[in-house]
């Protein structure tokens, strides 16, 4: 990115974002007790494809509408044709399930399917409707089990041992799903401005997430991890919480956007939190120091 700007097609696919999604893989792959090697990095960087994917594929298909409301993005602005958009949005899903299968083999490929297919469907069909924000939770929640498919699994087998995997991605695919959730409604009122009442119902969310992320799964964990996970919980509760109370004093769209930019980052913090949860607080204290990082990007390239 130079002194002219950044590049359209790093603006198109909200490029720095995409620093908001491996920890996903990361608090899936953690949750369910998988080794963080090369097969994990593979599957963040299938997930990150797909996100900027849907980044490109909203261009394409908002393309009419940001004429009117967003004239300065990169497809109405005529700096990226809408060919081109449709070009990156099918590519950049064809590396992500091709990444996802060649590092986590068919369980990984057919999760990042599914992932892909919701993608989809919302870019294309759901955004606009009440069903939206479930769409974008379930694409979260996708993406934190696309970390549980990783090879390196534990030595047992068996029904119990499956069924005890997916208690402990309970709660990390909850807290995505239902981040991203409010995340997604607080989004809808980005260009218009909302009621006190919608910023103030998606605190009343976060504090409850930050709150069930930030209780430790049982006695077990070391005090270190425990501590990690209630200060990186509680980063991520006031990281977006403040953001969401200047929203709900002046629900105006400049606060508003500020929210969302908050939200957006805010996930890093709160997989970071997940990750400490799951008893590894120094992967989770080091994912964490990429949030100085997104912010800084997102000074150069706006995330929403």
């Amino acid at each position: 990115m130079g002194a002219t700007g950044p590049h359209p097609l790093i603006e198109l696919v909200r490029a720095p974002a995409a620093l908001t999604v491996p920890g996903d893989v990361l608090a899936g792959a953690t949750a369910a007790g998988r080794r963080i090697g090369p097969a994990t990095a593979g599957l963040a960087g299938a997930s990150v494809c797909l996100y900027w994917a849907g980044m490109a594929l909203n261009d394409y298909a908002d393309r009419e509408v940001d004429a009117w409301e967003r004239s300065h993005r990169p497809v109405p602005s005529g700096r990226v044709s809408p060919r081109t958009a449709f070009a990156v949005a099918t590519g950049c899903t064809a590396a992500g399930l091709g990444l996802a299968a060649v590092s986590g083999g068919r369980r990984s490929l057919a999760t990042a399917a599914a992932l892909a297919a919701t993608v989809w469907a919302y870019d294309l069909r759901l955004k606009s409707t009440p069903w939206g924000p479930a769409a974008m939770a379930v694409a979260r929640a996708l993406d934190v089990t696309l970390g549980a498919t990783a090879p390196g699994a534990p030595t047992a087998k068996g029904p119990e041992a499956s069924a005890r995997v997916l208690a402990r991605l309970a709660v990390p695919v909850a807290a995505m799903a239902a981040h991203t959730a409010t995340v997604t409604w607080l989004s809808r009122s980005e260009v218009e401005g909302s009621t006190p009442a919608l910023p103030a119902a998606t605190l009343a969310a976060t504090a409850a997430i930050g709150a069930a992320v930030a209780l430790p799964p049982g006695r077990t964990r070391p005090i270190g991890a425990r501590a990690a996970t209630a200060a990186l919980a509680g980063w991520y509760g006031y990281r977006f919480g403040v953001a969401q109370a200047a929203a709900a004093r002046h629900p105006v769209p400049e606060r508003i956007q500020k929210a969302v930019g908050a939200g957006i980052h805010s996930m890093v913090p709160l997989q970071a939190a997940l990750i400490a949860r799951a008893g590894a607080p120094g992967t989770g204290l080091g994912l964490a120091g990429l949030l100085p990082l997104a912010r800084r990007l997102s000074r150069r390239v706006s995330p929403t």
